[in-house]
């Protein structure tokens, strides 16, 4: 069956079957590798991508409940947000082994964008859902204020 999906602003037509889960469509036939397979029940992040710029798990999306939406993955995350935690991942070492980091960011370019000043506990509460088996939370959350810190400098200029 064909499906419509825009990925990464790129509409594509796809003939695979509707519930096929969209993590599988976005790696396996459209061979975007950033988005990882962590879990498979939604509950690490490592598969997160965004839906009309919303954080979703694509490992438990059928990729016929995305027909029609915007969806974007690591390979294309872009703006303010993203630029500056890809700078403070980088500055900070904010990864280990590097695996959930894709989920990690694309929750975490989300989280700035509607919270540019987040607490301790914005950042805890709105990244509990992305799970790092290197155990970097502290780097992750430290990455986080860095990079918003970064992006209020950049607005006061």
């Amino acid at each position: 069956m064909a499906i419509s999906v825009t990925i990464n602003g790129e509409q594509r037509d796809l003939n695979v079957d509707p519930d096929t889960p969209l993590l599988w469509v976005i790696r396996d036939h459209l061979q975007l590798t950033g988005t990882k397979f962590g879990c498979g029940i939604a509950q690490c992040g490592a598969c997160t991508v965004h839906m009309n710029g919303t954080p979703i798990r694509s490992c438990s999306m059928p990729v016929s409940a995305v027909a029609g939406q915007q969806i974007t993955t690591i390979e294309a995350v872009s703006g303010p947000e993203a630029e500056a935690l890809q700078a403070a991942w980088e500055e900070l070492a904010v990864y280990q082994c590097g695996y959930c980091q894709s989920g990690q960011l694309m929750s975490a370019v989300n989280l700035l964008k509607s919270k540019p000043t987040p607490s301790d506990t914005d950042i805890d509460q709105f990244m509990s859902g992305n799970i790092c088996r290197c155990a970097t939370y502290v780097r992750i959350r430290a990455g986080i204020k860095h990079a918003a810190a970064q992006l209020a400098t950049e607005v006061t200029l």
